[in-house]
């Protein structure tokens, strides 16, 4: 027993200096071999949130002396179960959490902490971790079944944007919309937080009458770079016509956005400034289209040496298809590669493909290179030979002049539709069938048709009935 007995320096009842080999305190008469060896096993730690007893209700426990943090004789001070503080689980400091070993601390303290008093001579000293059957009952009776803890603290709301006393921005400057605090710089991004704008193009729709139109950014693109105007007017002898008009930016060009908007407005000025004077619809669609040219045109850079071509400038550029309907008539421009579709509204007979493709593939089929299947299976299928734009090759505007025979809608559309139903059979499956009396739940649901399919470029259509009803008239 002596190899185990702890070397004190200092007797744990009085505090008076003892001297090696002391088995008794000369001042009071502690006995101290009564403090055992370290135990073999390693206990294991249980956290149940009872709260410490006094040092008179542990008086039986004898807590271990823990191991030597160092190679020098001194051993390491013992650890009491009060001496331990816990933390609840919402942060506040607790006293109840109890541990079943004592924790090594990181450095001595200064001076080694009271134990608890010795046992009665008549009470047998505890081993450690083992209780007394009296003393366990006597604590599973003064214990309580069920310890409350401590409420967490709320969390920290933040302030609602909405009704939060916000600073107002400079003049010309916005605010972002998800921390409410950055400004927004020129590309379109808070400079406080990072966050994306919304820009007022990612999603656009119009109802004008009976025509209606809806354009989406997709789901790949970062911006929509289609643009669409829908109007309506009067011919020289009063009778109605409907105009719709649908650019797509050439992505690989500078600014297709703003070159698309150009393009849709300058036409749709044209149109609406022609068809009341009397010009013939057909021809009034070509003049637009050169109208819609010279738009595109004026926002390429002059700043280099002119050339009768400048690829390297990389002028903005688009496609254009446009309708134009009245009582009779069913008239549709274009240039590039975005289409026009017939539907009729009793499904009785087929619906047609309107418009021709500036493209590659169409080029290869109209010169029986390859059939249709696979001319657009190739990976060269969408790279179009005909678009808006100052490095434009040669402007070719397209026009065709249709009389059908029974009501119908027309679909102008971007390839982001048209490459989730190509065939004109499958344009026809995917409009409702009411698709005349509500052109705009009809563009919508053709919208989110090419969404649905992975929307991997911008979307945008318009739905014109025909024949254009007579209380369609008026400028817009």
């Amino acid at each position: 027993m002596m190899s185990q007995m702890p070397q004190l320096a200092a007797c744990p009842s009085c505090e008076e200096p003892l001297e090696s080999g002391d088995r008794f305190c000369g001042a009071c008469g502690y006995d101290l071999t009564a403090v055992p060896a370290p135990p073999d096993d390693n206990p294991t730690v249980a956290v149940n949130g009872a709260a410490p007893r006094p040092p008179s209700a542990a008086a039986s426990v004898d807590w271990p002396v823990a191991p030597e943090v160092d190679t020098s004789e001194t051993p390491a001070p013992v650890v009491l179960p009060t001496d331990i503080d816990g933390r609840e689980s919402a942060g506040s400091d607790s006293p109840g959490v109890r541990f079943d070993r004592p924790a090594q601390p990181s450095s001595p303290p200064a001076a080694p902490p009271l134990p608890p008093s010795p046992a009665p001579a008549s009470q047998p000293a505890a081993q450690p971790g083992v209780q007394p059957a009296a003393q366990a009952s006597a604590q599973a009776s003064a214990e309580p079944d069920e310890y409350p803890l401590a409420a967490p603290l709320p969390p920290e709301v933040p302030a609602d944007p909405r009704t939060a006393d916000l600073p107002t921005p400079p003049a010309g400057l916005k605010v972002c919309v998800a921390c409410r605090a950055g400004q927004v710089d020129r590309d379109g991004y808070c400079e406080n937080c990072g966050h994306a704008q919304p820009r007022e193009r990612d999603h656009m729709e119009q109802e004008l009458g009976s025509v209606a139109a809806v354009s989406d950014r997709g789901l790949r693109h970062h911006r929509n770079e289609d643009a669409f105007t829908v109007s309506s007017t009067a011919l020289s002898d009063g009778s109605p016509a409907v105009v719709a008009i649908v650019c797509d930016g050439v992505s690989s060009a500078t600014r297709p956005d703003e070159a698309s908007l150009a393009a849709s407005r300058a036409a749709n000025e044209s149109l609406l400034a022609a068809l009341p004077r009397g010009t013939h619809p057909q021809q009034a669609m070509h003049d637009a289209i050169l109208a819609a040219s010279e738009a595109v045109n004026s926002l390429a850079d002059r700043s280099a040496p002119a050339h009768e071509h400048q690829p390297h400038v990389n002028a903005p550029a688009c496609t254009i298809v446009g309708s134009v309907i009245t009582p009779s008539l069913l008239i549709v421009g274009w240039v590039g590669d975005s289409r026009a579709y017939w539907v009729p509204v009793d499904r009785s007979s087929p619906p047609a493909r309107l418009t021709e493709d500036d493209s590659w593939a169409a080029q290869m089929v109209a010169a029986g290179l390859m059939s249709e299947a696979e001319a657009y299976a190739d990976e060269r299928a969408h790279a179009i030979t005909g678009w808006l734009g100052a490095d434009a090759y040669e402007l070719e505007p397209h026009t065709a002049s249709f009389k059908p025979d029974r009501p119908g809608v027309v679909v102008v559309c971007t390839d982001g539709l048209w490459n989730y139903a190509e065939a004109a059979e499958e344009m026809a499956e995917v409009i409702p069938p009411d698709a005349a009396d509500r052109p705009l739940h009809s563009a919508q649901v053709l919208v989110g048709h090419a969404l649905d399919g992975g929307g991997h470029d911008n979307v945008t259509v318009a739905v014109v009935p025909f024949p254009a009803p007579s209380q369609g008239a008026g400028s817009a």
